[in-house]
């Protein structure tokens, strides 16, 4: 057994991702085996299978197991519940128990979202964003990390002060079924995912789900790289960046630091996060016409050179301690920053479950 190396599996519903990871990089190249399967006993021989080629693959066994599994879950006592995606989880399956069974090494299982933000948090968005600062010379730094992965679904996670929030129920940081703003009779991952940009894209074109292009092409669209309807793919961008704002507004009421995005729609960036940005600074209006800001902090887009140059310098002035000569500084503004993964989102959740065992390990 390898004190420092820790087995990997980015569990889907249609791909298991294994990999092996020893002071935060990952030391095997990352292997994926098909989820799925006719039978619970097929699913879970899989699981046995790929932590079984991991240890091939090293040469040595881990000292632990750390790994993304889909919810519903009682994740600290590593029980998966019913899920929609892999349907032959059913009435409760000891996952955990069943791996230190097999294994004899201690297991630990989280959501997906979670361990990306942790990953982000601990060697990735935030502490890249404050080292921006160190160089500025702003004395600034921050310390809490709301997240959001945005793909076929729409997870979420928090960390406050390097600490996973998991919540009593292990459903802290699940932002996938807030409220649609737009749709208020259905929840925000229906704007706010791969499905949810297609749809707007074939409504607004006239054509069947089906016919609709990938995300990937609709950015490339709304882009202009790609021929195609152009005010349909802004419309899809708009729809989704309108949801995440609302979503993301109400994530950095609670963190009030920084906001990281990851997930395959993350890559159309360029398009989104100005609309992103600028629906986080539109002020809300009253009754009387009174403008009201939509929060107590203003937004910055960290993609952005501007942006990111405004975020990170020196700002405030020296101010006297009443009755005496003392001085003190002081920096009224509050700014809350908006990226984009700088780790990879793969990579972020590996190294955020490599982080989690390493640190429950210690305990």
């Amino acid at each position: 057994m390898n004190n420092d190396i820790i087995f990997i599996l980015d569990a889907g519903g249609t791909g298991f991702k294994f990999s092996a990871v020893s002071d935060y990089k990952e030391i095997i190249e990352p292997f994926t085996i098909p989820s799925a399967a006719p039978t619970l006993e097929g699913v879970l021989q899989k699981l046995l299978d790929g932590f079984h080629r991991c240890e091939e693959l090293c040469g040595a066994k881990s000292r632990a197991i750390s790994f993304c599994f889909p919810g519903p879950a009682d994740y600290p006592n590593g029980i998966i519940g019913d899920l929609p995606n892999l349907p032959t989880f059913r009435g409760g399956v000891a996952l955990k128990q069943m791996l230190e069974n097999e294994f004899k090494v201690p297991v630990f299982i989280n959501n997906d979202g979670d361990l990306f933000v942790y990953g982000e948090a601990l060697g990735g968005f935030l502490p890249s964003v404050n080292a921006l600062m160190e160089q500025q010379g702003n004395p600034k730094r921050y310390k809490n990390l709301f997240g959001v992965t945005l793909g076929t679904g729409f997870g979420g996670g928090i960390v406050i002060n390097k600490v996973l929030l998991n919540g009593d129920n292990s459903a802290g940081g699940e932002i996938w079924n807030s409220r649609n703003c737009l749709y208020p009779d259905t929840i925000a991952e229906e704007s706010v995912s791969i499905r949810g940009v297609r749809r707007v894209y074939a409504r607004e074109s006239g054509i069947t789900f089906d016919e609709a292009p990938q995300p990937a092409d609709i950015f490339k669209i709304a882009n202009g790289e790609l021929e195609g309807n152009r005010e349909a793919a802004l419309k899809a961008w708009d729809e989704l960046s309108t949801v995440l704002a609302d979503v993301i507004s109400n994530g950095l009421r609670f963190t009030d630091g920084l906001a990281v995005i990851g997930g395959g729609l993350s890559g159309a960036w360029p398009v989104f996060m100005p609309m992103l940005i600028k629906k986080l600074n539109t002020p809300y209006v009253d009754k009387n016409g009174n403008t009201i800001p939509r929060m107590e902090t203003e937004a910055f887009n960290l993609e952005d050179a501007a942006d990111r140059l405004r975020f990170t310098e020196k700002t405030g002035k020296m101010i006297t301690v009443p009755f005496s000569n003392q001085q003190v500084w002081y920096d009224p503004s509050k700014r809350v920053g908006v990226g984009i993964t700088k780790l990879g989102t793969s990579s972020a959740v590996a190294i955020g479950a490599y982080a989690f065992a390493m640190n429950q390990l210690q305990k």
